[in-house]
Order: C-alpha cells, then sequence, then structure tokens
C-alpha cells in the first residue's frame, strides 16, 4: 500500500509528534511525506518528498497571529493551483494532520483520506468548549483541512476515536533531573518583550525559546535561545515549570513530566481556547494576557508546587492502526 503521510508545517507540534508517527505508518506499506506550512523552526528527521508554503498563519510579536503578514504572504489563486496539481491519485491512502492541499485534493478526486491530528478532535460534541465560539473560527476548524474520518488526539479520551497526546521519544524516555530554571515557550510574543517582563521576577532563572531570536543571549537570570527541538527538550525535561501557549503538544508533554503548567491561549487562535478551557478543566492555571498586571498571578503560580496528575501511556502504534483501518474501509 503507498501512504502519504501530509503533515502542517505551521507551528512545531505537528513536526514533533510525527517523528513517533512516521515510523509506525512505515509498517502499513510504502510512505511518503509532505509537509505544507511556513513557520515552523524544526525539521523531520526523514526524507520529505513534497514541501509547499500552503496556507500558513504567521505569528506575531504581541500575542497573536499577524493577520497583515498571514495575508500577505497566502495566495488563495497559488493554493488553488496547488490543489489541482497534487499528485493524491498515486496513493491508496492519505493521512492527514490538519494539511490543506492534500485533504481538498483528496476530497475533490475521491481518494482515501484519514485524519489523525489534534486538530479533529475539537470536532467532537464531547470536548470542553471555550465560553465564546468564534464563528470564523469554527469555519476554520471544519474547513481548513476537511476529512470524513479521523482518529483524534487530546488531554484527555473524550470521546471513541480521540486517544491521549502522543509524547515523543525524547520526552518519554528522558532522565533529566529538575534544576532552578523555567522553561517559557510564547511563539507569538517578541522575546523583547517577554526579557523586560519575566526580569521584573529577579529570583527566578528563565529559559525563554523565541521564534524572533537567531542567536542565543543572556541578561541575569534569563537565557533567551532560538527554538532547538534537542535544547528545548532538554531544557524543558529539566524544568522547574513551563510557561507556555495554549497548544497541543508543549503543554501535553509538561504534563506528562509532571512540571508545573501556566499556559497564555494566543489571541484570535480558536483551538488554543479550546486547550485552554479543556487545561483549565484539568486543574492546570490560565493567564487570558500577559502585560505588566500579570506578574502577581505568574509569581503566585512559581511559589505553589501544584501539579496534575495525568497518565499518557504510549498510544502511537494504537492510534496509527485504527487510522489506516479507517482508511480501507
Amino acid at each position: 500500500m503507498k501512504i502519504l503521510y501530509a503533515i502542517q508545517g505551521t507551528g512545531n507540534g505537528h513536526l514533533a509528534r510525527a517523528e513517533d508517527i512516521i515510523p509506525a505508518l512505515q509498517e502499513y506499506g510504502e510512505l511518503d511525506l509532505f509537509v505544507s506550512g511556513a513557520q515552523a523552526d524544526i525539521k523531520l528527521a526523514y526524507p520529505v518528498k513534497y514541501k509547499s508554503k500552503g496556507l500558513s498563519f504567521y505569528f506575531g510579536t504581541r500575542g497573536g497571529v499577524d493577520f497583515i503578514k498571514t495575508f500577505k504572504h497566502n495566495s488563495a489563486k497559488e493554493v488553488y493551483k496547488e490543489i489541482k496539481k497534487f499528485p493524491v491519485e498515486k496513493y491508496d491512502l492519505v493521512i492527514n494532520d490538519f494539511e490543506p492541499i492534500s485533504a481538498w485534493a483528496s476530497k475533490q478526486r475521491g481518494v482515501p483520506c484519514v485524519g489523525l491530528s489534534h486538530q479533529s478532535a475539537l470536532l467532537s460534541p464531547k470536548v470542553p468548549k471555550p465560553k465564546k465560539i468564534d464563528p470564523v473560527g469554527e469555519w476554520v476548524l471544519h474547513n481548513y483541512a476537511p476529512v470524513e474520518k479521523y482518529v483524534s488526539f487530546h488531554f484527555e479520551r473524550y470521546d471513541k476515536n480521540i486517544f491521549t497526546p502522543v509524547i515523543r521519544a525524547a520526552i518519554r524516555n528522558c532522565r533529566d533531573k529538575a534544576k532552578d530554571h523555567y522553561t517559557v515557550y510564547l511563539p507569538a510574543f517578541d522575546d523583547k518583550k517577554l526579557v523586560p517582563l519575566l526580569a521584573k521576577i529577579p529570583h527566578v532563572r528563565w529559559h525563554i525559546f523565541s521564534k524572533h531570536t537567531r542567536k542565543a543571549y543572556h541578561i541575569g537570570k534569563l537565557s533567551v535561545f532560538p527554538v532547538d527541538k534537542n535544547e528545548f527538550a532538554s531544557s524543558m525535561t529539566s524544568s522547574k515549570g513551563v510557561l507556555c501557549g495554549a497548544g497541543f503538544e508543549t503543554p501535553a508533554e509538561a504534563l506528562f513530566l509532571q512540571k508545573k503548567l501556566l499556559v497564555i491561549p494566543m489571541k484570535s487562535q480558536l483551538e488554543q481556547y479550546y486547550n485552554a478551557a479543556s487545561l483549565k478543566q484539568l486543574g492546570v492555571p490560565v493567564l487570558k494576557k500577559l502585560k505588566k498586571n500579570s506578574l502577581e498571578k505568574i509569581v503566585k503560580w512559581i511559589d505553589t508546587d501544584a501539579r496534575i496528575a495525568v497518565e499518557y501511556n504510549d498510544i502511537t502504534a494504537e492510534a496509527v492502526k485504527l487510522a489506516v483501518k479507517l482508511g480501507k474501509k
């Protein structure tokens, strides 16, 4: 069987998860990879046959999506051409991680396409929902990368086809002992905003991983690093706690490691509001915004030792097996 694994390349979570999913998919046939998106900082350790800018969302520097840059760098006409040209008919099955080009091409040409993503979990009526629903965001969730069948990942098994998170091997097998720092990953904030703010908590050592710097630098107890999957994994596994966006992979890994966790949802990003609702239900503290008056809440979080008990067994092979089985029906 010829399988195409199509991966969303906006952000790093999809590619981090793919490192463990790829070997499981290779058990079922000849596998090719397609990555679309332009905002990832990490590279796969496997050869990628197809690459595309796709439909990319661009992170801003003040806590949200940069919509001007997003519209400027995306062309509906070019995406439509790519959908028409993409050779999905060469494959018996497309496994899709919220990737729009292959999803729409499969839909148009009747090629079996099964979603294997976190986003598809949000389509279930059983997952926790944010208080305010954004109609545009809901439309994007349903139509950005449409699939009729899907297997999903979420913080809990809310529904029958929803599995707990894929925890990459580098995190699952870590042996680092906790040190005295806190790890920060807030990709929609410029480090120039984060450094002066977090420096106001002088007794804390911070490791800040930023999409907006190319070189590491250090100011007092603050260290700022470009995003690197191995350095980030090392920092997080040895940290006292993790301050991050309300994405999926990083909070899931922090929970698995039983780290203290504080999340800030990215503005105008419905998926992160969904995630924040689930995390809040689990007992994870959520900050709506990051500004000067947030410092008191951050200090309170640092001074507590509240950790959430989760059980994330290795479900990768089981989830992949179900996705392939659905694709054969």
